[in-house]
């Protein structure tokens, strides 16, 4: 994939072209309060949002800066299908006579596509006022505009002798045996751990384009909600999304149900007459049926369209072919945006935090611990939750609990959502940290160290309070919702799962003991050393959840684990 920005003077000079990266702690643009505090009072700020100050300069900006200069972003940008005999440049030119182009890049799925980000909006209408409807014969087609458009040749032009000049990348992840090989050739486990999450990390220009998706259905919705929002969530925006992962979506209706609504200056009051349903479920469930119908009709480039309106939380999900992604739109979902917001944070103030998940959640797939489907595995969202949990519980601490993130709060970040507290700090300079040194290595290795020996049949796992505590209910995983107390994330997974996770640990805990693999110089195999010799095929034999486990004589590899365990477990008591 490419980024190029363009200067209204060189459209296309190698100087503009640059590539982005979503790194950790990038500076974004500066994000006016007003923003900032709408976009807060949409997910359920119970209190007046009072006036902040705009970012500081170099300082690291808060969730809904991010959110709010990403969807600004997408609002100016166009996502156009182009010929193959249409090079780079041709489309830089012909687009630039709409206005000043700021940031282009084009990548590949089933066809080249160019995402363009103009300067302004005028930009997207005067180039939206020039497209033509297809003229296709005889097929009918349905008469919806958009900004999702294909680029062609007149039918007289003569195509360039020079093949097409593109400079595409796929948006999936590199396969596994280059990034093994490209992990071995590092010189330190830390060095590794980093190229890991460089490599699967949510590129910048990935981001731009989940957030231009959004944007496209927002046209659909807004048809019948003229004042909504839609808004991406979870792994798309809270900075441990790998690439070729789900874009989860919400259509936010908040400015328009009354939640955000001042209160009247004078003795007379003026009301739109609406209908009224049953239940806030079944209006969600309606809605979602309407706008499904729409995105199923109507959506270019929508798929697949299947309405789940029966599920705990009822959803649209539909296949995006022109980015390619899996897409599943909720609506008024504000806790899940919190969630999000949370693990942004959390991964904001210490790099060591990102660097960690990406890898446990790697060694997780590489295991069958996590999968796509569902199923009574254990989900990306409860295998962060551990992580962070871990990491709370060091000692000094790396990040802090989720009530100390409550103490911290200011009135701007109060946020009470359905009778749950979801308040905690949104300005990360607030938030003083212990001083932790520890290595990548060392977290990795004493984050097994540490599960291998956790007591799941009597323990729960709680990030507020940053401590174990006693299992309220009979289940084999118990990992509390950081904002609704009362639900299990991870009720889901059995008893097999967990015993398969524990002696994974075990495993991967023995094998980062063993000195002959922790550097290249002392491997035996060079080719396969560290990180890289944790995601190899694992001896622990396959649960199958279906019938009852059979114990299988253990290893003397897992014997000597498991003594060496009960040795270091009995020296700590």
């Amino acid at each position: 994939m490419r980024t190029s920005s363009v200067p209204p003077a060189t459209m296309a000079s190698s100087a503009a072209v640059h590539r982005l990266h979503t790194r950790g702690r990038r500076n974004f643009f500066k994000c006016l309060q007003s923003v900032d505090a709408f976009l807060r009072r949409t997910v359920g700020t119970a209190t007046a949002v009072t006036a902040r100050n705009e970012e500081p300069e170099g300082g690291r900006p808060s969730f809904y800066a991010v959110q709010a200069q990403r969807q600004e972003q997408a609002e100016r940008s166009v996502l156009i299908g182009c010929a193959p005999t249409i090079d780079e440049k041709q489309i830089v030119k012909f687009l630039s006579s709409h206005g000043n182009i700021k940031k282009y890049f084009t990548y590949e799925n089933c066809g080249t596509y160019a995402v363009v980000e103009f300067e302004s909006r005028e930009s997207v209408a005067s180039l939206l006022e020039v497209a033509g409807i297809p003229n296709n014969g005889h097929e009918s087609m349905v008469p919806y505009k958009s900004r999702l458009m294909s680029l062609k040749r007149v039918g007289s032009a003569v195509a360039s002798s020079q093949p097409s000049k593109q400079h595409n990348a796929l948006q999936a992840a590199i396969p596994n045996n280059e990034l093994m090989q490209r992990l071995c050739l590092e010189e330190s486990m830390d060095q590794q751990i980093i190229r890991l999450t460089e490599a699967y990390q949510l590129t910048e220009e990935n981001s731009h384009l989940r957030f231009l998706v959004c944007s496209l259905l927002k046209d659909i919705a807004a048809a019948y909600f003229p004042e909504c929002s839609i808004q991406p969530f979870g792994s798309s925006v809270n900075g441990f999304g790998k690439l070729g992962c789900d874009l989860d979506m919400f259509l936010d209706l908040d400015n328009i149900s009354g939640r955000n609504l001042k209160t009247p200056q004078s003795a007379l009051s003026l009301e739109y007459q609406m209908k009224r349903a049953n239940s806030e479920r079944t209006v969600t469930q309606n809605i979602l049926s309407v706008i499904g119908e729409c995105v199923n009709q109507f959506g270019p480039g929508c798929v697949g369209v299947h309405k789940i309106l029966n599920a705990r939380c009822p959803l649209v999900r539909f296949s995006h072919q022109p980015s390619g992604f899996q897409c599943d739109l909720t609506a008024n979902n504000r806790v899940a945006m919190k969630s999000s917001e949370l693990l942004y944070l959390y991964g904001q103030l210490d790099p060591r935090v990102r660097h960690l998940v990406f890898s446990i959640r790697f060694w997780a797939r590489a295991h069958c611990v996590t999968s796509n489907t569902p199923g009574s595995w254990i989900t990306n969202f409860s295998l962060t939750v551990m992580v962070l949990f871990f990491l709370q519980r060091r000692s000094p601490s790396i990040i802090p609990t989720l009530n100390h993130l409550r103490e911290l709060a200011g009135p701007a970040d109060r946020s009470v959502i359905e009778g749950n507290d979801c308040t905690f700090v949104s300005d990360l300079e607030k938030i003083q940290l212990q001083n932790n040194t520890e290595t990548l290595q060392q977290l990795l290795c004493e984050f097994f160290d540490f599960y291998a020996t956790f007591a799941f049949s009597k323990k729960s796992i709680n990030i507020r309070k940053g401590k174990e505590q006693n299992k309220p209910e009979a289940a084999a995983l118990h990992i509390q919702n950081p904002f609704e107390s009362a639900l299990n994330i991870s009720k889901n997974v059995n008893d097999s799962q967990v015993e398969r996770f524990v002696a994974l640990c075990q495993e991967s805990s023995w094998l980062l003991q063993q000195r002959d693999i922790l550097s290249p110089k002392r491997a035996r195999d060079p080719a396969l050393w560290g990180l890289a010799t944790l995601f190899q095929p694992s001896r622990i034999a396959t649960v199958n959840t279906r019938q009852k486990r059979k114990k299988e004589p253990a290893s003397e590899r897992i014997k000597s684990l498991l003594e060496s365990l009960k040795v270091k477990t009995q020296s700590k008591n």
